[in-house]
């Protein structure tokens, strides 16, 4: 084959060539593209998908026969009495510490007051002189009297006489009074119990000094009665209509794990506070085993009566507006609604609503403030009150 001939081949063999390569690149732009649109569709999917708050639905409830309502509570002694000197002098002697069981009259301690031990001496001395001139006196105003029959005394001096010994009866009933006064006042040498309880505090020592004049700080001791003691607990105004006399609670102690003391509900203030909007009362607990202390904090869980027929949902679950407390309902076409309710008492964890859902309605938890009607929502696997609810 000539030369000439093989040119054309090779110019052929190149054009083919050329072509293959053009067209392979054409095919790997448009693969290239398509791929590129594909991604483009994807994201704008996934990117609309995302925009789409997943949320969990909860179902109203209704409420048990009984709730319960728990409060902080302080425990007081059934009475306490603040044992403070009545006559001036030095401690000679104690007798009881602290946690002493005591009997009413019992001595607590004893006080040496040598000036009212002088005092009570001259007293009594004043009254021996003070009856000795009465009973003259009186021997001789009828004396006198007789005297004045037979005219040998004149009636004013009768009356002298009769007016003295009146005078001297005076004297000697103040000098009985100041007697007896001294004498009750040398009894408070000793410190006695009011009434059986338990000593809960001492704050005296052999040779202190102490004063019936008001000036000791701190009470001697403190007897306290705790055979039942009182609590007292502040309710807030939503839940005072459910307290009545005789309602039941129980009290829980950090100390006492395992342990639940009953109690009573006795008596109310009848005042609500201003600062707290809350009110005062007062539960009284029988203490025989000596294990409520006064001082002591206590949980106290009220057993309140209520309407089985009403319906709770979680607090979480409510959206506070300007206009009101709202709910997020899920419809059947997975579209949100917020609606008004109307609330009744919040029991913590729950609140009772009185008006604007029905007990197989959904509710959105723990809404987001994002949420507004009409948003579509993607609805979680595992719903806060434990039913599944499939996303619709």
């Amino acid at each position: 084959m000539s030369s000439t001939d093989s040119k054309p081949i090779k110019v052929r063999s190149i054009l083919i060539g050329g072509a293959i390569l053009g067209l392979a690149a054409v095919g790997i732009a448009v693969t290239g593209i398509a791929s590129r649109a594909q991604s483009e569709a994807d994201l704008s999917t996934w990117t609309a998908d995302q925009a789409i708050l997943t949320v969990t639905v909860v179902t109203p409830k209704h409420g048990q026969a009984e709730d319960f309502l728990t409060l902080p509570g302080t425990i007081r002694a059934f009475s306490t009495a603040s044992i403070y000197p009545r006559a001036t002098g030095y401690i000679k002697a104690w007798t009881v510490d602290i946690g002493a069981r005591v009997k009413a009259g019992a001595v607590l301690a004893t006080i040496e007051s040598p000036e009212l031990d002088q005092q009570l001496m001259q007293a009594r001395g004043a009254l021996t002189s003070a009856e000795a001139n009465a009973k003259l006196a009186s021997v001789t105003a009828g004396r006198w009297s007789d005297l004045a029959k037979t005219y040998a005394v004149s009636d004013q001096a009768r009356d002298e006489k009769t007016f003295d010994a009146s005078a001297k009866m005076a004297m000697m009933e103040a000098a009985k009074s100041a007697v007896h006064r001294l004498e009750d006042l040398a009894a408070f040498k000793n410190l006695t119990a009011p009434f059986d309880g338990i000593v809960t505090a001492r704050n005296v020592d052999i040779g202190n000094l102490v004063s019936a004049d008001g000036t000791t700080s701190k009470p001697l001791f403190e007897i306290s009665d705790i055979h039942t003691v009182r609590v007292y607990v502040r309710v807030p105004q939503a839940f005072l209509g459910g307290l009545k006399s005789g309602l039941k609670a129980t009290l829980d102690l950090p100390q006492y794990p395992n342990t639940h003391f009953s109690a009573t509900l006795v008596s109310t203030s009848n005042a609500v506070s201003e600062d707290t909007r809350s009110a005062l009362v007062e539960l009284h607990a029988e203490n025989t085993a000596d294990k409520l202390w006064p001082g002591a904090f206590t949980e106290v869980e009220f057993h309140l009566p209520s309407d089985p027929k009403m319906l709770l949902v979680p607090t979480t679950a409510l959206i506070f507006e300007r206009e009101g407390v709202k709910v997020a309902k899920l419809g059947p076409d997975g579209h949100v609604t917020i609606e008004p309710v109307g609330l009744g008492r919040n029991l913590g964890t729950d609140v009772e609503v009185t008006s604007g859902i029905a007990l197989g309605d959904r509710i959105v938890d723990n809404p987001s403030e994002a949420l507004q009607t009409g948003d579509a929502v993607h609805v979680a696997d595992a719903p806060g009150n434990g039913t599944p609810v499939k996303p619709m």
